[in-house]
């Protein structure tokens, strides 16, 4: 399982998570996601821990603390939900045409 970790600074390191998250079990993973425009940090992680305790731990501790100015939100990841691909009659209604837009305004 992985914990999520929002809110965080745009200037985190994974090695800054890693430090924090340390002190509460072995970490095995960090993965700060990054805008693929910019290459800017998005403001949030996962980390990854060796033990259910330790990743209970470090919720428990960090969620709601304050860390380099921002109040962190801690919690077990959700899974990846995956994207929906649309019907081929369209699911904006309508009556669907060509280019796959409906004809409906809005």
């Amino acid at each position: 399982m992985s914990i999520y970790v929002g809110n965080l600074s745009y200037s985190v390191t994974q090695d800054d998570l890693t430090k924090v998250f340390s002190e509460y079990g072995t970490v095995t993973r960090v993965q700060l996601p990054t805008d693929r425009e910019t290459g800017r940090a998005r403001g949030f992680g996962f980390v990854e821990m060796e033990s259910e305790a330790a990743e209970n731990a470090a919720i428990n501790a960090l969620d709601g603390a304050e860390w380099m100015g921002r109040v962190m939100k801690v919690n077990k990841a959700r899974p990846r939900e995956e994207k929906s691909t649309r019907s081929s009659s369209g699911s904006w209604g309508g009556r669907s045409n060509t280019s796959g837009y409906s004809s409906r305004r809005y």
